[in-house]
């Protein structure tokens, strides 16, 4: 259940990610952001069967949503 709503999927290696060139870095951490951004809009549309159908309750969903984009 948590790597389904983890915004940590998308993270690079930290010890690879700090090797980049800084703009390069900027880039991954704008890009990691619109995912987040993206993917709890979609959590938000989903409706009470598919959050069913997923194993996430609504709870979890309210959680996920009040997140900041930077978490």
């Amino acid at each position: 259940m948590e790597h389904i709503l983890s915004s940590d999927l998308f993270v690079d290696a930290p010890e690879a990610s700090s090797k980049a060139p800084w703009p390069l870095r900027v880039i991954a951490t704008l890009t990691l952001w619109q995912r987040r951004i993206s993917s709890r809009h979609q959590l938000a549309r989903l409706d009470a069967r598919l959050l069913a159908d997923a194993g996430i309750s609504e709870a979890q969903r309210y959680a996920e949503l009040n997140k900041p984009f930077w978490r």
